[in-house]
């Protein structure tokens, strides 16, 4: 009894690693998946690719406002959050290109000082990204470049006046905020590594965000991301 429990427990150790090295190639966290086999499109030694995935994204955004208008001016960085989900589908049979969107909390904005007075624009939306994926594999990470667009939707913010001491709204009707709607090219890169991704990518606003059509505002964010897929 004692011989059969212990080459029992002697097999079940054995495809340990055999199991988890399949976990890792197949990387089959979908039930949708295949494998390129024409040559460099193979990936890890026939890793296979999922139609479909799904993850998790966090990390600091680093935005300006560039303005005509000195009072909207918020040319030097600022700090924010970038938090929400991924989405990626193929696109193609024969290769590793996806077309990649998702829903995002985005904090952008800026700071800036206009006649003596220090000011702040914090300027929140919720965000889609609208971009093409292709994943190229090296050794065991994945090298991801994108690029695309994207479109947003203002949700909330202030301008804060500290020389007045006074706070407004980021979104409404006076001259001195900002439309809701924003929009822009978007590009980056990410790095995937099994499960475990991060990206670096660079938002540049094309749309006019002030309520001035003799004046433009736009928008611009460094964000490096986090996060999993699944």
């Amino acid at each position: 009894m004692k011989k059969l429990v212990v080459l029992a427990v002697v097999s079940i150790l054995a495809t340990l690693p055999i199991q988890a090295q399949s976990r890792f190639r197949s990387n089959s966290y979908s039930s949708k998946s295949r494998t390129f086999d024409n040559g460099r499109h193979r990936g890890f030694h026939g890793f296979r690719y999922n139609d479909v995935y799904y993850g998790f994204r966090i990390g600091p955004s680093f935005t300006t406002v560039n303005s005509d208008d000195k009072y909207l001016d918020g040319g030097t960085t600022q700090t924010g959050l970038n938090v929400g989900f991924a989405a990626g589908f193929a696109l193609v049979t024969t290769s590793p290109l996806y077309f990649e969107t998702g829903l995002y909390y985005h904090e952008k904005g800026g700071k800036g000082n206009a006649d003596g007075s220090k000011f702040t624009y914090n300027l929140n939306y919720m965000e889609m990204p609208l971009v093409l994926k292709y994943i190229y594999d090296v050794a065991e990470f994945s090298i991801q470049p994108y690029m695309g667009g994207y479109v947003a939707c203002g949700v909330g913010g202030k301008i804060k006046d500290f020389g007045k001491r006074q706070a407004y709204d980021s979104f409404s009707d006076t001259p001195y905020s900002f439309r809701r709607f924003d929009g822009g090219l978007k590009f980056g890169c990410g790095m995937a590594y099994d499960m475990f991704y991060v990206d670096l990518s660079y938002d540049l606003g094309l749309a006019n965000v002030c309520h001035d059509d003799f004046d433009t505002s736009k928008n611009s964010a460094l964000n490096l991301t986090f996060g999993i897929n699944f």
